[in-house]
């Protein structure tokens, strides 16, 4: 009323009063009263604002990518941005009095899009859809680093790159050559393994061959301790053999020396005894026939008495008429000799 208005201030807007072209009043949540007619108020917003975007870029090997995102920034000086745009309130408080303040969102992007394109045409587009969070990375950098934002007073709080996208011809070109890359691998982790297999069975089959070779080796190194032991018996054998064939021969030589000796002997028993049956001969040489057979009869049983008296009497049978000779005297000869047996 009478020029005079109330204006009040939200906690995140920056107010600002001139007046003469000084200024009177300035700060966030302020309230105060104040002659429009010769007033002016400047509203600075200080929140966060939040600004999605969509470029269209090309790569390093002339790709086009699609690249979606958002950048948030906020208003970090108002004295400074209110010296670059206009934020003068309207007569009602709520309305600008022009869109300067509108195209601070333009500048902000036009910004994000100068890095943006710069990184990515340095980039080739495999590397460009793998490393978003790297590119989203240089660009708040750039941004922190931006001498435009700066004049504004502006602060950048975040880039994020939701998305990189190639053209659908390009995607499926990629895909194409990934999946022949995995099939590739496929078949290259088939083959390692089918090579893996080979060779197990091939160390497996080694094993074996080597197990049959330690066989062959036992067995023969058995075969010839058998032989080893056979040939030693063998030898231990002909050596007792020897030994006992030594033996016989010594004892033959032995017996044949005793056979030897024996016969000597004999020869020397009989030659004694020859010398003294000529001895005894010679001793009766001149004796007469029936002197020595008188003697020979000495001492002998009477059957051998009457076989001599036989014998005479036989001699001189031409000299005898009859001769009678009982029974009972031969059957008592013959019952004598069948005793003596």
């Amino acid at each position: 009323m009478l020029g005079f208005k109330l204006v009040k201030a939200d906690p995140n807007m920056y107010f600002m009063q001139y007046r003469a072209g000084k200024v009177i009043k300035s700060g966030t949540g302020l309230s105060f009263v104040y002659f429009a007619p010769t007033s002016s108020i400047v509203a600075i917003p200080l929140s966060s604002e939040n600004i999605p975007f969509i470029f269209n870029e090309v790569t390093a090997d002339f790709q086009e990518v699609t690249v979606q995102g958002q950048v948030t920034y906020r208003i970090a000086n108002p004295n400074l941005i209110a010296k670059m745009i206009n934020f003068t309130l309207a007569s009602n408080n709520r309305d600008y009095v022009c869109n300067d303040s509108k195209t601070l969102h333009l500048r902000v992007l036009n910004q994000v899009q100068m890095i943006m394109r710069s990184q990515l045409q340095i980039k080739k587009i495999r590397s460009a859809l793998t490393e978003s969070d790297i590119l989203a990375g240089t660009i708040k950098d750039k941004l922190d680093d931006s001498e435009v934002l700066r004049q504004f007073g502006i602060e950048v709080l975040s880039v994020s790159v939701l998305s990189v996208k190639p053209k659908p011809e390009t995607s499926r070109a990629l895909e194409a050559e990934v999946r022949e890359r995995i099939l590739l691998e496929a078949d290259e982790a088939v083959y390692q393994r089918r090579n893996a297999a080979v060779e197990q069975e091939r160390t497996i089959k080694e094993n074996e061959l080597n197990t049959e070779i330690a066989v062959e080796n036992k067995k023969r190194q058995i075969r010839e301790t058998k032989i080893d032991a056979d040939f030693a018996i063998q030898e231990k054998r002909q050596i007792m053999e020897q030994k006992e064939m030594n033996g016989n021969v010594l004892l033959e030589e032995k017996r044949k020396d005793l056979v030897k000796i024996a016969a000597e002997n004999k020869k020397e028993e009989a030659d004694a005894h020859a010398y003294g049956m000529t001895a005894a001969m010679e001793a009766f040489k001149n004796v007469e026939s029936k002197t020595i057979q008188a003697l020979a009869s000495v001492g002998m049983d009477p059957g051998q008495l009457i076989a001599i008296a036989f014998q005479n009497i036989g001699e001189n049978a031409d000299k005898i008429g009859n001769l009678n000779i009982a029974p009972e005297l031969l059957q008592e000869l013959m019952s004598s000799q069948q005793n003596k047996r």
